[in-house]
């Protein structure tokens, strides 16, 4: 298979972020490289050493540290050479601010050159003209390579002193690193070679990169390979949720249609049948999110390593490929050796049937039937013969869950007393979960062994999913009423919402971090203007006083007028990456998370009051990452640190705080608040928003991914009824919140 990516170049590589730890997030220094091919510095690294294990950030793989430490991962030669070229670019002279010239001090006696204007890409040195006149005339240097600085500066010079670079030897320093010992694998220099390696068998650097480099070519082309069975599974796993997301919306269309022409008396039914259509969505959508998780991680890690190696045989000189090539070739064979994720997930869709006597007050007049998907013939295709034994079992349990449930909740029997409720099927047939939790968790044993290097991805097809019929809980329900996306003409970027609050009768205003901007919009999507912003500033968080607006940006917090004039700005502390922005209630102050405690200012500018939740004794042990105000002026938030919700007064004494299953797992996301007391929390990574009640008790769910969330960011509650939610692409989905009682 060829690969259609393309090899990166060098101006992409100096101007990218790939020279930038993902740690510390400044220029790279002294760089080692885990077995998972991401680098990192040696002090960041060391950091993260926990009990002899290191969990690389990006990937989440875990890795052993040597016994001699993190310093003796792999240097990342490759990286060090391109660092090279940018420093080469930094002024010589810090005190004066210009380049100079490093030969005078050494030939004239002299305690500082003079100004350089040109640079020698062989000796990697800046010169003075007189330097660089006397460079070109010595018998030694007349060869060298002498470039304009000016222009080297600018980068016009770069490829061709990337070529002049040589990697020098560790341990003879100034010698440059020209052989590989073959029994050895260890890269060495002409002092080296006479020394413990004199009767090994060396190479060449050229000559053992050409016998080297198909080898890593061919492991490169199999993980592409890889990498585009990934991208089809991903794809077909999300039209196939998107084809059960529309059936269900249309089923769901259709109850409520029949339900606003029955009786009152059948509101308890509508409810029921409801609820059964919004479980068979969460559980196809629980089982699918499971399955993304996992590919969009193995293609993560595959692209991550790809890439590097493709950056390394692109851009690498001789001994930098050669230093990296072991683990190159371990990481890419094992990416191809790993098991790959299954072919997507079939789930049965749901159908509406009416029985005709609908004024009967005894019967079931809504229920729900499921019938399988119809699959193109590219589907049926893509299976392959590998999974056609575990295609054929698959789809005879469907066939056979089908005839169970037509038989609950056809219009066979559709009055009461011939029609099963949940717990009277489950009476009556005890087995039924129990079958019913197998068939989820079971996997076809009997697997093909792969020819080749790499093991193909798995043909199989997943067990399609039934619903768990249950009846649905009296919970606050949302009533859709608006979408709309937040990208404006202006924008020079796709929008990241990263703050939102209400802003005036029926309007919001949102946090655009990556357009540098306020934008103002009302509930129905209607754009009305922005809120200016001093320059530089990327908002963060944000919330409406009664006359200016606050938000955090750059360690910083900031009140301004409606028209965007500056009135306080205050330091805030740089150990964490954002600060939460909430308003009180009685919109004359701001309160905001700053490093485990809560400042309050006033309006004009002093400190109100400052507080650690739970008191002195939680010093250091909070992280309040997201910030929101009852309307009886008690905080809520999202602490990080201890992956709870916490609901504290306005001096800082906790009054409860969640930690239970209701989370997931999940870190704590945004957190708002309705007129009721009620608490809308975010669970970004399982596309959730659920509900706990004044006192901290679990509810439930209030919105998932039937109600078109995907990768939910930030909330905030205006009038008390609307919850507003940002989703990561940008748009917003606007909810009403309605109690049964209402």
């Amino acid at each position: 298979m060829v690969s259609n990516i393309s090899s990166p170049t060098l101006l992409e590589a100096l101007s990218s972020d790939f020279l930038a730890c993902k740690i510390c997030l400044e220029q790279l220094h002294t760089p080692k490289t885990l077995p998972c091919l991401h680098t990192y510095c040696q002090d960041c690294l060391a950091q993260l050493d926990v009990g002899g294990r290191v969990r690389c950030p990006e990937c989440r793989e875990t890795v052993p540290v040597p016994p001699e430490g993190v310093a003796a991962f792999k240097t990342n030669f490759f990286v060090n050479g391109l660092l090279d070229l940018v420093k080469a670019r930094a002024p010589g002279d810090v005190h004066s601010g210009k380049p100079a010239c490093a030969l005078c001090p050494l030939v004239g006696g002299k305690s500082s050159g003079g100004p350089a204007t040109a640079r020698c890409l062989d000796c990697a040195d800046d010169l003075c003209q007189a330097c660089a006149d006397g460079h070109r005339c010595s018998r030694q240097t007349h060869k060298h390579r002498v470039v304009d600085l000016v222009g080297y500066r600018a980068g016009w010079y770069d490829e061709e002193a990337r070529e002049r670079q040589a990697s020098q030897c560790p341990q003879h320093p100034g010698e440059a690193l020209c052989f590989l010992c073959q029994p050895c694998s260890q890269l060495l220099c002409k002092d080296c070679r006479l020394g413990p390696h004199l009767d090994h068998p060396c190479l060449p650097l050229a000559e053992a990169v050409r016998s080297r480099k198909p080898g890593l070519e061919e492991l490169l082309a199999g993980v592409d390979g890889n990498l585009v069975e990934l991208e089809a599974t991903r794809v077909a796993e999300k039209e196939a949720l998107a084809q059960l997301r529309e059936q269900a919306a249309s089923v769901g269309a259709q109850v409520e249609e029949a339900a606003e022409r029955i009786l009152k008396s059948l509101l308890a039914q509508k409810q029921e049948v409801l609820g059964q259509l919004r479980a068979l969505v969460e559980t196809a959508e629980e089982a699918t999110r499971e399955r993304l998780t996992k590919i969009e991680s193995q293609e993560q890690v595959a692209k991550a390593a790809a890439a590097f190696a493709r950056r390394v045989l692109s851009l690498g000189l001789e001994a930098e490929i050669l230093s990296l090539e072991g683990a190159i070739t371990q990481r890419l064979r094992q990416l191809q050796e790993s098991p790959w994720t299954p072919g997507p997930t079939r789930c049965v869709l749901p159908k509406l049937q009416l029985h005709p006597g609908l004024q009967d007050k005894n019967c079931h007049l809504l229920r729900l039937s499921f019938e399988e998907p119809k699959q193109s013939r590219g589907d049926n295709e893509k299976l392959g013969a590998a999974g056609t034994q575990g295609g054929d079992e698959a789809r005879s349990q469907a066939e056979e869950r089908t005839r169970t449930v037509g038989k609950q909740g056809g219009a066979q029997s559709p009055c009461k007393d011939a029609a099963l409720t949940p717990k009277e099927g489950k009476a009556q047939n005890p087995q039924e979960d129990d079958d019913v939790h197998v068939e989820r968790g079971s996997r076809p044993n009997k697997k093909k062994k792969a020819k080749g290097r790499g093991r193909p991805p798995s043909r199989e097809p997943s067990p399609i999913l039934r619903p768990a019929l249950e009846g649905a809980a009296l919970l606050p329900r949302p009533v859709f009423s608006w979408s709309f996306p937040t990208r404006m003409p202006g924008d020079k970027r796709s929008p990241r919402i990263t703050g939102l609050c209400p802003y005036g009768p029926q309007e919001i205003l949102v946090a655009d971090e990556q357009n540098r901007v306020l934008k103002r919009f009302s509930l129905n999507g209607d754009y009305k203007g922005m809120v200016p912003v001093p320059e530089g500033c990327a908002p963060c968080s944000v919330a409406a006083l009664q006359n200016a607006v606050a938000f955090s940006a750059n360690a910083r917090l900031y009140l301004v007028s409606p028209e965007g004039a500056v009135q306080w700005r205050r330091s805030l502390s740089q150990t964490q990456s954002s600060h939460a922005v909430a308003a009180m209630p009685c919109g004359e102050r701001v309160a905001v998370s700053v490093a485990g405690h809560v400042e309050v200012y006033k309006e004009e500018g002093s400190l109100a009051t400052r507080f650690i939740p739970g008191g002195k004794a939680s010093r250091g042990q909070r992280a309040l990452v997201f910030l929101t105000t009852s309307p009886q002026g008690n905080f809520v938030g999202s602490d990080w640190q201890q992956n709870s919700v916490v609901f504290c007064d306005g001096l800082g004494q906790v009054i409860w705080e969640y930690k239970g299953p209701g989370l997931h797992g999940c870190q704590p996301g945004s957190v708002s608040v309705d007129k009721k007391g009620y608490i809308f929390l975010t669970l970004r990574e399982v596309n959730k928003v659920v509900i706990l009640d004044p006192k901290g008790s679990f509810l439930g769910d209030f919105l998932t991914a039937y109600h078109g969330l995907e990768k939910p960011r930030v909330t905030t509650m205006v009038d008390g009824k609307y919850l507003v939610v940002s989703l990561s692409n940008g748009t917003i989905h606007v909810f009403r919140v309605r109690f049964p009682d209402s």
